[in-house]
């Protein structure tokens, strides 16, 4: 019955993850992690995203 429960839950994350990257997707939103994924130009290398960090 455990094993059937921690499935279960394993399954509902998964889940909600990949329904998270498909609505980001949909919304046009170029890296997903990007703190300024609305305005980053999807070549990020580390994320830099043209905001200027030291």
């Amino acid at each position: 019955m455990k094993t059937v429960i921690v499935s279960i839950v394993l399954i509902l994350i998964l889940g909600g993850a990949a329904l998270y990257i498909y609505r980001a997707k949909k919304r046009g939103v170029k890296c997903i992690g990007c703190p300024n994924s609305a305005k980053c130009s999807g070549n990020c290398a580390g994320c830099s995203c043209g905001s200027e960090e030291s």
